[in-house]
Parts: structure tokens; C-alpha cells; sequence
């Protein structure tokens, strides 16, 4: 086994449904493992609402210096309502996680699986195959924790800069090359509110800058209202997307609910150097310990974890690692899986089962 094969990955199960989901996960790429020719050391840490509780904090200083010498990071999902920091916001370990490793490309793609309803009339003849990249680190979400508030009124701050608008810019030019390589459209949409804000005319202007370098990728320019109105209508219309942190937070899951709701969404926040995947829904105390949990959002952000391996480390074994694991998603809801947020039968367990049974 090559060295170069091997991968040591930060596991942050969490809180609520997130262990429920992040152990289908694992056992898929056990399963991968044993077909593919890659290693995977999992070494699990604590994250989240219940160790806030236990010790005060959202996640252990032995948390952060696993995840930075890790090569990815997977995470379940982070956080609970009833638990809250003292100025009643979230604990919310996967927001610091990007603010302490630069994660400043939120990637969230939205591709519909065959059978799989969609809300959207004619989307299982045209298909929806779209991804909506939110920067991570800026936007109003610089704010965070930061914000003024007094009897009278409330105040955050939305910061945009050149560095970050750059690189992020650059990242999305870059996917929607290698989406054009695999025969995607390769087309590019910058989405603000350039009519109303300075800050939204700034980001736009970068945009435009980097587009100059790159003159394969089409490229298009729309407001965040035009543009969430055309994806309720046309969502086949869309390749690539890329947008602030507030608005990607939001059109993120208008083309989650596209595809059959969160619980299919996979995502990713990728920066220069470290990588956290997780899926796109939150803990559900709700469902937690029912066993109606739906792992499939889980198991693609794993797959798009080997993507990203493969990329980073010119693994190209790893980038088949992954295109497999959706192939047998794929196939398990062309034969019929239907999870019960779907009105089916199939909780955690039966679609564990299907998709290690497809690979």
C-alpha cells in the first residue's frame, strides 16, 4: 500500500442525528477501502452542544489541533436548540471550523438522483445537476458574535475583501473548468445585489476581473432575487453559482429542496489547505435515536471528500473511490430506496444496507 494511498480522517459525529449518520458513512468507505486500494485511519472527537454542556466549550483545543493535522474532516452535524451560548445564539462548531481554517469556499451541490421526487414540475425529464458555492468566512457572517445591540436597535456588519473575494472567485472558475472537463456546461454565475450595495458592486467588479482569466467558463451576472425565482422555475438552467455567505446560506437550501430536501445534500467548505464535509441538514432531535434518519447527504459528502483527496494529492484512485459511492447511491433510488421523509418505509439501516449492497 502506498503511503500516498493512505488518509488520516478527523471524525466529528456531533450531536443529535449527526452519529447516526456519520456511521453509514464510515462503513462506506470501509467498503470502499476494501475495493479501491486507499487506507483510511478514522480517529473520532468530540464537537458540539453536548460537550459545550459538559465542559463549556464547543469543541476541545484537541479537536482543533486533530482536525489540523488530518487530512480531511468529516462532521455529522453540530448543535442543538435547546442549547444556546449566553447571547442565545447556536453552538455552532462547523462556523468556527471555517473561521479557523480559512475555509472560505462553502461548495454545495444540488443533483438530482434518479427517482427522487422533485417539487419541480419536469425536473425528472430535464434533471437539475447545479452547485451553489457560498463564501465561508465574510459576508454577514463576519459578524458573528460581533454584532451591537442596545435597547434601542441592533447592528452587524457585512464585510466583503479583495483577498478572499479573489481566491474565492478563482475556486469557482476552477469547478466549473473540471465540471466542463466532465461534460457539464462549465458555466459560471456571480449572484449579488450589485443594484442596491457598495459592497455586493465590489464583489461583482472582482468577479469581473477574474473572468478575464478565464475566458472558456461563460459567465453570467444576477441579483439574489432574479436568481432564486429562476431556480423554482428552471433550475436546469444553472451549472455554477457563487455568492456571499448570507446568500448562499439561504439559496443553498431553496436548491437543497430541489433535489428532495436536505437530507440528500451533500457539502463541503474547502479552503487552501483544509477541507471539512458534511451533509447539509442539521441535528434533528426530533427523529434522533428513531432510526428514520436518511444517511444519504452524509455518504455523498463523503464521496466528495474523496474527490477532493484525489485533487489535492493527485490520487486519481480516489476521485474513482468517489464517483463509485454515487453510482451506488444512484442506483439504490433508481430501484425503488425511499426514506420516510418521503412518505417510504427505508430508515438509516435499510439505506446502509442498499448502497453497501450496490458497491
Amino acid at each position: 500500500m502506498s503511503a500516498n494511498n493512505a488518509f488520516h480522517i478527523a471524525v466529528l459525529a456531533g450531536d443529535g442525528i449527526g452519529p447516526e449518520v456519520m456511521a453509514p458513512a464510515i462503513e462506506v468507505l470501509r467498503k470502499i477501502e476494501t475495493k479501491s486500494g486507499l487506507s483510511f485511519r478514522f480517529t473520532e472527537a468530540p464537537a458540539g452542544a453536548n460537550h459545550y454542556l459538559a465542559a463549556g466549550k464547543s469543541m476541545p483545543d484537541t479537536t482543533i489541533k486533530l482536525c489540523e493535522e488530518a487530512d480531511a474532516i468529516l462532521l455529522g452535524a453540530c448543535g442543538l436548540p435547546s442549547v444556546r451560548y449566553p447571547d442565545n445564539t447556536e453552538i455552532a462548531p462547523q462556523i468556527e471550523l471555517r473561521f479557523i481554517f480559512d475555509l472560505y469556499a462553502g461548495v454545495r451541490p444540488a443533483r438530482l438522483i434518479p427517482g427522487v421526487p422533485s417539487p419541480i414540475v419536469g425536473a425528472d425529464q430535464r434533471g437539475i445537476d447545479l452547485v451553489v458555492i457560498r463564501e465561508s468566512t465574510e459576508g454577514l457572517f463576519a459578524s458573528m458574535g460581533k454584532g451591537v445591540v442596545t435597547h434601542e436597535e441592533a447592528r452587524e456588519t457585512m464585510l466583503i475583501t479583495r483577498k478572499t473575494s479573489e481566491r474565492l472567485f478563482e475556486f469557482s472558475f476552477r469547478l466549473a473548468e473540471r465540471r466542463k472537463a466532465r461534460g457539464k456546461p462549465g458555466a459560471l454565475a456571480c449572484v449579488d445585489k450589485a443594484n442596491v450595495f457598495k459592497a455586493f458592486a465590489f464583489f461583482r467588479g472582482i468577479f469581473d476581473e477574474i473572468a478575464k482569466r478565464h475566458p472558456e467558463v461563460k459567465t453570467d451576472r444576477l441579483y439574489v432575487d432574479a436568481c432564486s425565482a429562476m431556480l423554482v422555475k428552471r433550475p436546469w438552467d444553472f451549472d455554477v453559482m457563487v455568492m456571499e455567505n448570507m446568500f448562499g446560506d439561504i439559496v443553498s437550501d431553496i436548491t437543497a429542496s430541489l433535489i428532495g430536501g436536505l437530507g440528500m445534500a451533500p457539502s463541503a467548505d474547502i479552503g487552501d489547505k483544509y477541507a471539512v464535509f458534511q451533509p447539509c441538514h442539521g441535528t434533528a432531535p426530533d427523529i434522533m435515536g428513531q432510526g428514520k434518519a436518511n444517511p444519504t447527504g452524509m455518504i455523498l459528502s463523503a464521496a466528495m471528500m474523496l474527490d477532493w483527496l484525489a485533487d489535492k494529492h493527485g490520487v486519481e484512485g480516489a476521485a474513482e473511490a468517489g464517483e463509485t459511492i454515487e453510482r451506488a447511491v444512484d442506483k439504490v433510488y433508481a430501484d425503488g430506496l425511499k426514506p420516510m421523509e418521503f412518505s417510504g418505509r427505508n430508515g438509516t439501516a435499510d439505506i446502509t444496507k442498499a448502497v453497501l449492497a450496490a458497491l
